[in-house]
């Protein structure tokens, strides 16, 4: 088959979640023996590969505002012509919109006869999300039962969605069990985040215990192609840096490419989530879980489901200090600590790309399985 998917913020080696799912998605769907297309928006990136069409008919500036997208949508024909052109000069069997807003959903520009399906990657009740569902999607695909549940309790209807959890981008060996050992007695605390209030991260350094942690403390902060309000990304960092000089052993580094993610995590003795409102998945976390890097973080959303007993989740009202005990705790105790270490890859163990993409493919085309 050849499966197309829309989403005009994708660039390759982008700081966010959605951005890497759907690379990783689209590497299962290759490895079977289909085509997997991503249609963004322009400008091109160095990196970008064949598969990756860029619109002529839309830019987006770096970065873009998320209500500035919709903006710059109000008069969509050349979009919508010019993808359905893309979509049928390539024989597009199956499109998947990745989003009601960014991915399209709601103008549902797909040529007659193409299967069309609508992800779900966060809770929204706005207009475009109405439009995408008015559309009729052949099948709409959240990406976890939790969100699931947060857009039933929002009043939408979600008769037939299918959870489709990300898959991980790449493969990285775990640490041996002596280096593993090492880790938990001396080897350092490690996350990677958007810059978005919404992370945390500034609250858990402000939370830091004043005698630190008698380990390194590795922050990478990384600013996105989109942000919510002009300068966002630029404030967070700011704040967080200067947070962090002040700080016994902590430090702020810049952005990774996709495919070290795993091996910084897998240098890591805990990977810690700071996040004070729920995830609705957690991609650094499944990645931090597939090289057997405990996660510690807030019992919100997906993460608990996602963790299980890999990790330790703490209640929000405890606050970043519990946060920071409960890691404490958790490297203290040996036992605790290497069943959290080997319960971890088993977590995620079907989130690998071939993994997911049957599963999407038995959502959105049975008939291609």
């Amino acid at each position: 088959m050849n499966i197309a998917f829309v989403l005009l913020t994708h660039n390759p080696d982008e700081p966010a979640g959605i951005e890497r799912s759907i690379a990783s998605l689209a590497d299962g769907l290759r490895e079977l023996g289909h085509r997997a297309l991503i249609v963004a928006a322009g400008p091109a990136h160095p990196a970008d590969d064949p598969d990756l069409l860029r619109l002529s008919s839309l830019a987006l500036p770096r970065p873009v505002q998320y209500d500035e997208v919709m903006r710059l949508l109000a008069e969509p024909a050349a979009v919508d012509r010019e993808v359905r052109d893309l979509l049928t000069a390539h024989r597009v069997d199956l499109v998947c919109w990745v989003d009601a807003g960014a991915g399209l959903g709601f103008l549902n520009p797909a040529p007659p006869g193409v299967r069309t399906a609508l992800m779900v990657h966060f809770l929204r009740t706005d207009d475009a999300m109405h439009e995408s569902l008015k559309h009729q999607p052949g099948v709409v695909l959240p990406v976890s039962d939790f969100l699931t549940g947060e857009a039933a309790r929002a009043g939408l209807d979600t008769t037939g969605w299918q959870a489709l959890p990300n898959a991980l981008l790449h493969h990285s060996a775990p640490p041996t069990a002596e280096e593993r050992e090492r880790l938990r007695r001396t080897g350092p605390v490690r996350t990677l985040s958007r810059a978005d209030p919404q992370k945390g991260v500034a609250e858990l350094l402000r939370a830091y215990p004043a005698e630190g942690l008698g380990r390194p403390v590795q922050i990478v902060l990384a600013a996105a192609g989109f942000e919510f309000w002009p300068g966002m990304q630029e404030q967070v960092i700011s704040e967080c840096r200067a947070l962090a000089a002040g700080l016994p052993d902590v430090e702020i580094l810049p952005a990774l490419p996709w495919q070290e993610v795993q091996p910084f995590l897998a240098g890591a003795a805990v990977t810690v989530m700071g996040s004070n409102a729920p995830e609705t998945f957690g991609n650094v976390a499944a990645e931090s879980l597939s090289v057997g890097t405990p996660v510690v973080g807030y019992g919100l959303g997906h993460l608990p489901v996602l963790t299980g007993g890999a990790g330790r989740m703490v209640e929000l009202e405890q606050g970043p200090e519990g946060i920071w005990r409960a890691l404490r705790e958790l490297v203290d105790d040996p036992e605790a600590y290497h069943a959290a270490v080997g319960q971890a890859p088993r977590q995620v163990a079907d989130q690998t790309p071939v993994a997911v993409a049957r599963a999407f493919l038995r959502a959105a085309a049975p008939d291609a399985v």
